[in-house]
């Protein structure tokens, strides 16, 4: 994603045709464009983990030397791939794929759908800055002080003076600024590093507290518009 948090897409194709039709609608996508014309090339461009979206033409040839790359990363954080193709057989490691000959029609509701497949992962990614302090207790009872750091769809930062062992379950009530009640979350450690540092994923959050952090997520939301109706 770039500074003014547009996501950012990466074409590789010969067909300089291609490139035409899909860079209007791009643009009204709102998404930063890069056209790679060769495999090496592309798999540099992956390597940096800032492309959200990748639109490969399967006629060309080693494409499927730049999606075992993606497949191959350990990021957690992967492009929606969209797949151009005059083949009838599916594509595997895309997501949406486009059958040519590509219009400006067909090739607009394909890069609908990855945009707004593109919006739900960055929304079960995106992590939001809190540093508010609860007090906890894990399965013994036992009090534990933490500070969330931060916060996003599957889970939550925290720091703690005390050493946490992967494994250990929290639960605690959190208020997140401005919405309009606390809310009880119930956390399991996954990692912990140095200077007190953990990542929890949830194990349970009642159904009408999971709506109000919903809620607030959404609303912390920053991406740049599209400037057409989506």
């Amino acid at each position: 994603m770039t500074a003014d948090m547009a996501f950012e897409g990466l074409i590789v194709s010969h067909d300089a045709a291609l490139y035409s039709v899909f860079d209007r609608v791009l643009r009204q996508l709102s998404i930063s464009t890069n056209v790679c014309l060769s495999a090496s090339k592309a798999c540099s461009q992956l390597k940096e983990g800032s492309t959200d979206l990748l639109v490969i033409d399967c006629d060309g040839q080693d494409w499927s030397e730049v999606l075992d790359r993606v497949w191959a990363s350990r990021s957690t954080k992967k492009p929606t791939v969209v797949a151009i193709t005059r083949k009838e057989e599916r594509v595997p490691g895309a997501h949406v794929v486009l059958k040519r000959p590509v219009t400006v029609e067909n090739g607009a509701l394909s890069l609908k759908a990855a945009y707004h497949r593109m919006l739900h992962d960055y929304r079960q990614h995106a992590r939001h800055a809190l540093m508010t302090p609860v007090v906890a207790t894990d399965t013994k009872e036992k009090t534990v002080r933490v500070t969330v750091t931060d916060i996003g769809d599957r889970g939550i930062g925290i720091s703690s003076k005390e050493q946490l062992a992967v494994g250990t379950v929290l639960r605690f009530r959190l208020q997140l600024p401005g919405a309009p009640r606390e809310i009880l979350v119930e956390a399991r450690v996954l990692w912990t590093r140095e200077y007190g540092r953990s990542g929890c994923e949830f194990v349970r959050v009642p159904p009408v507290d999971a709506m109000v952090l919903h809620d607030w997520l959404k609303s912390r939301i920053r991406v740049k518009k599209p400037l057409v109706e989506m």
